[in-house]
């Protein structure tokens, strides 16, 4: 009987890097699946759909996956959203994982005010225009709401802005914070939980960045995994305030 009863589990750094495997994440999946152990991908990515990442680990990756496993922070967004009263039209800066979340809840999209609410991913093709009609929106009324706030992207080239860049743009635009989704925040949390039916006590998150993943397991109270593949390291975990519940080098060494 496996200690926990549902994983959360990230993904780049954790279960690849980039287009690098990482061999023993892909046998904790296999040994997830043999014993019949439920487990959800959670990602702050909201530039995919979550077809898009199931084809992506199924096809790179050799990681048989369904939609159902996967829950993105545009998904999040989009079942925050649809708690909210009042709000009908909503203005995305964003790509297509955020605006078809955003429309796959029936909400209408639009690109300049009026508003309900402007929500804000990362976006490759952001403008200027687009910045602005947020910003004009979110000053007649409409409720700020970010993906995620990640700074930085880490690619072949180099730490690429993320999302939290762009969002902090729009921010100093409108002199306001916009209510967070991703993690380290609670709310993709909630809607994880919300997914999978699962209890606080019953899952663990699992990752390889403490500021992130962990943290978002923390701030939850939901059991926490660091895994030594990606991100963060030894020293610079041992040395913050909170503890993960467990942590690994690599998969090999967890016993589900």
């Amino acid at each position: 009987m496996s200690k926990y009863q549902g994983y959360f589990i990230d993904l780049d750094g954790t279960i690849y890097q980039g287009t690098t495997p990482i061999p023993a994440a892909k046998r904790f999946i296999q040994r997830l699946e043999a014993a019949g152990v439920d487990y959800l991908y959670l990602t702050n990515n909201s530039t995919k759909t979550p077809e898009m990442v199931a084809d992506f680990l199924t096809q790179q990756h050799g990681i048989p996956t369904t939609t159902a496993q996967v829950y993105t922070s545009a998904m999040a967004t989009a079942d925050y959203v649809a708690t909210l009263p009042d709000v009908q039209r909503v203005l995305v800066v964003g790509e297509v994982g955020l605006r078809n979340a955003i429309t796959a809840k029936g909400f209408e999209i639009v690109d300049t005010k009026p508003a309900d609410a402007v929500v804000i991913g990362m976006d490759r093709q952001l403008t200027y225009d687009k910045l602005r009609e947020a910003t004009f929106a979110i000053q007649a009324g409409a409720k700020f709401i970010a993906t995620n706030i990640d700074t930085n992207l880490p690619t072949e080239l180099g730490m690429q802005p993320g999302a939290g860049a762009l969002v902090a743009a729009l921010q100093t635009a409108v002199q306001q914070e916009p209510v967070v989704i991703g993690k380290p925040y609670t709310l993709i949390m909630d809607g994880a939980l919300q997914v999978t039916g699962h209890t606080k006590d019953e899952v663990v998150m699992v990752g390889d960045n403490y500021n992130t993943d962990i943290l978002a397991g923390l701030n939850s109270d939901i059991a926490t995994l660091l895994v030594y593949t990606g991100v963060s390291t030894p020293d610079q975990v041992h040395a913050a305030k909170l503890q993960p519940t467990h942590e690994i080098n690599n998969f090999d060494e967890w016993e589900i």
